[in-house]
């Protein structure tokens, strides 16, 4: 099995993996402040940035626009998801296999999971036959793992994202992307729960700049190994602006005022 750096998804340790699978998970109206967005070409050209070592999309996208794309990307294809329109306890069906995945050009496959639901021993299962065939062709798996459910009460709770990485571990992940839990030690600690898989800050909704950059400069300092990011990039009139201060941040351990242009 190869060593997560030895893969593109990495640099340095390190991931910034820009998300688009936003269309799939909340509907065109994700795209009603920056509408040129709704076109994928649009965040695809963004993707091309040196910041940005994998690109998270559903398989249609992939197979629409990433062949004019796939020399200057890295693809982590997504292989589940469930649209805003679903009213039941969260559960997110998959939608591509790994095989299908690789023959896209896939350098990593992604899978959400949401542990704490009532369909919980479903999901698990299904990752496993995901996280099995992905090791079997040596590429990385990446976990959404989203706890969620009835009996959970608050779902940022520190000891609920440390379980979320945790699970991330035992089910085999490389990669767990998570939710913020609110202070940089929380982070520490669910970075800690992890072991050795990599923990990547989930960038939630658009911010400032300032903020958003301060948010992921406390991540990183407590362990973080970067961040899984949409719309606090493409839904900005600047995406490259921010890129290029998350560069900085992530990869050359700069503060938000540092990264951030006068």
């Amino acid at each position: 099995m190869r060593s997560l750096s030895e893969t593109p998804l990495v640099r340095d340790g390190k991931s910034i993996i820009l998300a688009h699978d936003h269309g799939l998970e909340h509907g065109p109206t994700a795209f009603s402040e920056v509408p040129e967005r709704l076109d994928p070409e649009t965040v695809f050209e963004m993707a091309t940035h040196d910041a940005v070592t994998g690109f998270a999309v559903q398989k249609g996208l992939a197979e629409t626009y990433y062949p004019s794309y796939e020399d200057d990307v890295n693809l982590l294809a997504k292989l589940n998801g469930t649209s805003s329109l679903w009213m039941g306890e969260p559960y997110s069906p998959q939608t591509c296999s790994v095989e299908y995945a690789l023959e896209l050009g896939a350098d990593a496959v992604g899978y959400t999971v949401y542990p704490g639901t009532n369909r919980e021993p479903e999901m698990f299962e299904e990752f496993r036959t995901v996280q099995e065939q992905a090791r079997k062709q040596d590429v990385p798996v990446a976990m959404w793992s989203y706890p969620r459910g009835q009996a959970l009460k608050e779902h940022r709770k520190p000891d609920v994202i440390s379980y979320a990485t945790r699970i991330a571990l035992e089910l085999g992940a490389d990669i767990a992307k998570v939710k913020y839990p609110r202070s940089g030690d929380a982070m520490a600690t669910a970075v800690d729960a992890a072991g050795d898989v990599n923990v990547v800050l989930s960038g939630g909704s658009k911010t400032s700049d300032y903020e958003f950059l301060s948010l992921v400069e406390t991540a990183m300092n407590a362990g973080a190994s970067g961040l899984a990011v949409g719309r606090n990039v493409w839904q900005r009139d600047n995406p490259e602006r921010i890129l290029d201060a998350l560069e900085a941040v992530v990869f050359d351990g700069a503060t938000a005022d540092e990264a951030l242009p006068e």
